[in-house]
């Protein structure tokens, strides 16, 4: 078993978590020094004195970097038969809980076996929010439920290291592709509770709340905005083609036409990065839903102002946000399942 830490300017608490490895199991422990200034040589130096494998960068990449960093390392050893597991440097981590996750690997080889914090105890508020409002909007786009999507400690299966290896991203966002690719590319996730550990507030910790924030939001972003400037498509062309025809269904189906195709269009060339793949299946699908979700937005809008009274503006906009959460969800979830996501 290997365990992989990256780190970035690490305190003691380094050489602390690899103590506690080395006491308590014979496993391979691999360091990437993310590019740490000269100050932290001694640390390194004493971590090769333990017995641990140290890659250094010349300059700081990147968490998902030096994740890939280890696993090129361990792929080219070529010696690794069990699983890595990935732990950080900052003490956050115990012995307990990475031997735990260890031990799950040779029972869920085809899963990504997640340490989730309880958040239970002194947690940091910034850490909670994040956290939490990371998982709502993760359950929401992937229609997986994961109580930690932002946790460090994660064992993989030796056989998975080639699809780490192909997934985007050099920083933090890296840790969420992962978890965004995991379904389409064959892998479940499966969660282990684990300790809540701040070590001074997690003061050590070298996560940039806004620059990396936006880095992890990106992939589900454009899940969003694609979804959002086919609507802006759909809604402009309802009027047009009323103006034009005084049709309503006339004007419903012509404005779905032309939007569902652009979302098609941009969910599997730029969302999914689904371009090479000729998928006669997801198209069926995918027209499957739209005239599902078309069929819906007649009867409501029809509901609406034949009934209710209220007007087309009114109307569209209640029909949509109420067919926004299903189309979304059912899209994601089965429609494009099979493709591989990208970031």
């Amino acid at each position: 078993m290997k365990i992989v830490i990256p780190a970035y300017e690490p305190d003691h608490n380094l050489l602390f978590l690899v103590q506690y490895i080395n006491i308590n199991s014979s496993y391979d422990i691999i360091i990437v020094n993310d590019g740490s200034s000269s100050k932290f040589d001694s640390i390194f130096e004493n971590a090769i004195s333990m017995g641990c494998t140290v890659i250094n960068h010349s300059k700081n990449l990147g968490k998902g970097a030096a994740l890939k960093t280890a696993f090129s390392y361990i792929r080219k050893e070529n010696t690794e038969k069990e699983g890595v597991v990935c732990a950080d440097c900052d003490g956050q981590h115990t012995w307990k809980d990475i031997s735990n996750v260890a031990e799950n690997i040779n029972y869920h080889k085809n899963a990504i076996i997640m340490g989730c914090r309880e958040f239970t105890g002194s947690v940091p508020l910034r850490s909670l929010i994040g956290n939490k409002l990371t998982c709502l909007i993760f359950s929401f786009i992937s229609g997986s439920s994961v109580s930690d999507t932002q946790t460090g400690l994660r064992g993989f299966s030796i056989e998975m290291l080639p699809w780490l290896l192909s997934i985007k991203g050099d920083r933090y966002e890296y840790e969420m592709n992962q978890l965004l690719e995991a379904r389409s590319s064959g892998y479940e996730l499966f969660s282990i509770p684990i300790r809540t550990v701040y070590e001074n507030k997690n003061k050590s910790s070298h996560f940039r709340p806004v620059r990396d924030s936006i880095k992890i939001y990106l992939p589900i972003l454009k899940f969003g905005m694609s979804s959002a400037s086919c609507g802006i498509i759909d809604f402009i062309l309802l009027f047009l083609i009323n103006r034009l025809t005084g049709n309503l269904l006339l004007s419903v189906v012509g404005a779905r036409a032309i939007s569902s195709f652009c979302n098609y269009l941009l969910n599997k060339n730029l969302v999914f990065n689904a371009s090479s793949h000729k998928s006669l299946k997801g198209l069926v699908q995918y027209y499957g839903l739209v005239v599902i979700i078309l069929l819906c937005n007649y009867f409501l809008m029809s509901l609406f102002t034949a009934f209710l009274r209220l007007s087309l503006l009114a109307a569209k906009l209640i029909t949509e946000g109420l067919l926004f959460f299903i189309s979304y969800y059912t899209q994601k979830k089965y429609v494009f399942g099979h493709f591989k996501v990208g970031p």
